[in-house]
């Protein structure tokens, strides 16, 4: 039966890929550099697709792909790859996480030591008949302290070989705790810290709307004179204009980049300047890290087609719970009860409890669990993160998880509680599903309220009189924001309320500290959803 079944790959992959698939009896087209109109003709009869990054996997393709039940991505990212779309059409995406960490770490090794002795400068000039051996006076790693801005599989790798050349390692990480952290020898550290005592910054988080351009005008600002930066993560954490004009101005005395922006950079000054070295996305590009994520792919998707089980998939256990309908709409709620506690929490995560209510959420409270671990950390960790590695994922950053049943609710049903503790504060918040998909979180820290999870969202605490919404809503008028739907939680007339606003555009920062500003306005809070 398998010798019928075709695989398309359209992107460079080991050789043994394709051995490991003939071995196995499937029909392979090898066709690298496929453009996308092309592909989505190959496309039509093939059971699997297999690519790295250079194939973008969109609707269009997966929807051509009338036979398609896998697409298997050679590479720890699916960020070229649409899951949503997949999981729609009941496509199932893996991954080969972990198959390039060392890759990617020595790389980051190599740039960062290139960079501080000036080796491409150097090399080119001798190269052109030049012996200049004062204009290349480099600096030591030894003694510097080097700040590690994401610690996940890549970023420890990094940190344990800055600690073989003696160096202070510090890290920023939003998830991870401090105790695993010290576990090898690295100091858990905030964000602006890492800013102010490193003399180089590597940057090894996932790109998001959180940490894109996290490496800015104002936060290289805050750095020391002199520091060096090196990014072999994402293109895009960086803001390059400012870290040109930092070069130009003498405030950044080199960069090592790997990624860019826009892959492949186009007449960039950055990539020209005289204290940039730059390499073309190469952090995987080892022969090891090729050969071990080519036969990684080859046995899952192997393995998924014969029905001997998934290994790496993104979306499997998305695919299996979407068939229940009846769970569907919960487990939606879930994922955004833990993307809003993830956003408004303040200090470092250390313990999440869900506990659901109803007999819908009863025999899936493991699964609506996982939806809220993973709402509440995928945008801060830099490997995917899905249903059945978030519970993994928290454990390994010292995150304790608890997910229980409870006794039937007076008032809904079926719903579900999620209380965080952070190193600086505890919260809870309830929602449950009106109708069929109606989404609502109903009850926010003992405040009964009524907000629709989705847009922009503004959270503030004020005292309830007269006058405290009409203040902000004049503030955010003023600002050419508009409220979309407002919910006010009170425990009385002249005591505590919570007040929710949804608005149709985010809220500058500026506009939030003049909320801040209202008295009687307090623990302004927002996210997006």
């Amino acid at each position: 039966m398998s010798a019928s079944l075709k695989i398309l790959i359209t992107d460079q992959v080991d050789e043994r890929c394709c051995g490991i698939l003939q071995s196995e009896g499937f029909a392979v087209e090898y066709k690298p550099g496929l453009p996308a109109e092309e592909i989505r003709k190959s496309i039509a009869g093939a059971s699997a697709l297999i690519v790295r990054s250079q194939t973008t996997v969109d609707a269009a393709i997966l929807e051509a792909g009338k036979m398609l039940k896998v697409v298997g991505r050679a590479g720890a990212g699916v960020d070229n790859i649409d899951v949503d779309a997949a999981t729609r059409l009941g496509v199932i995406v893996m991954n080969t996480p972990g198959g390039n960490t060392i890759s990617t770490a020595e790389h980051t090794i190599s740039m960062m030591m290139a960079m501080a002795r000036n080796i491409p400068q150097a090399d080119m000039s001798l190269r052109q008949g030049k012996w200049e051996r004062k204009k290349f006076t480099g600096t030591e790693l030894h003694g510097k302290t080097i700040g590690i801005v994401g610690l996940g599989k890549v970023g420890l790798e990094v940190g344990k070989r800055c600690l073989a050349f003696e160096m202070t390692v510090i890290a920023y990480d939003p998830v991870l705790s401090p105790e695993i952290a010290s576990k090898y020898g690295i100091e858990l550290v905030e964000l602006a810290e890492v800013f102010r005592r490193s003399d180089f910054i590597t940057l090894h988080s996932p790109l998001t709307d959180e940490t894109r351009n996290i490496l800015n005008s104002a936060s290289l600002a805050k750095c020391k004179r002199g520091v060096r930066i090196i990014n072999c993560a994402r293109g895009g954490i960086v803001d390059e204009k400012a870290l040109l004009a930092a070069l130009n101005e003498g405030s950044v005395a080199g960069a090592a980049l790997d990624v860019f922006e826009e892959e492949p950079p186009k007449n960039s000054p950055l990539v020209q300047h005289p204290h940039v070295v730059a390499t073309p996305h190469l952090g995987a590009s080892t022969e090891e890290a090729q050969e071990k994520v080519a036969i990684q792919i080859a046995h899952q998707v192997a393995d998924l087609l014969h029905d001997r089980g998934i290994a790496g998939s993104v979306n499997a256990d998305t695919i299996r719970l979407a068939q229940k309908k009846e769970l569907r709409p919960y487990m939606l709620l879930a994922e955004k009860m833990g993307s809003l506690l993830g956003q408004l929490k303040k200090g470092k995560l250390q313990g999440i409890s869900v506990s659901a209510t109803g007999k819908i959420l009863e025999e899936s409270i493991s699964a609506v669990g996982a939806a809220v671990l993973k709402g509440a950390i995928e945008k801060t960790v830099f490997e995917p993160v899905n249903y059945l590695s978030a519970p993994l994922v928290a454990r390994e950053r010292g995150i304790k998880a608890d997910f229980r049943v409870r006794e039937s609710h007076s008032v809904y049903a079926q719903m579900i509680t999620v209380q965080y503790t952070t190193d600086k504060e505890s919260n809870t918040l309830s929602g449950t599903i009106f109708g069929t998909d109606d989404e609502r979180i109903v009850e926010m820290n003992g405040f009964f309220v009524e907000v629709k999870p989705e847009g922009w969202l503004l959270f503030y605490s004020n005292i309830d009189r007269p006058g405290m919404v009409a203040g902000v809503s004049g503030i955010l008028a003023n600002g050419q924001i508009n409220i979309a739907r407002l919910s006010l939680g009170r425990f009385g007339i002249g005591k505590g309320a919570l007040t929710v606003v949804s608005t149709d555009s985010p809220i500058p920062e500026a506009i939030l500290k003049q909320i801040s500003a209202l008295p009687g306005v307090e623990d302004v809070r927002s996210a997006i959803l």
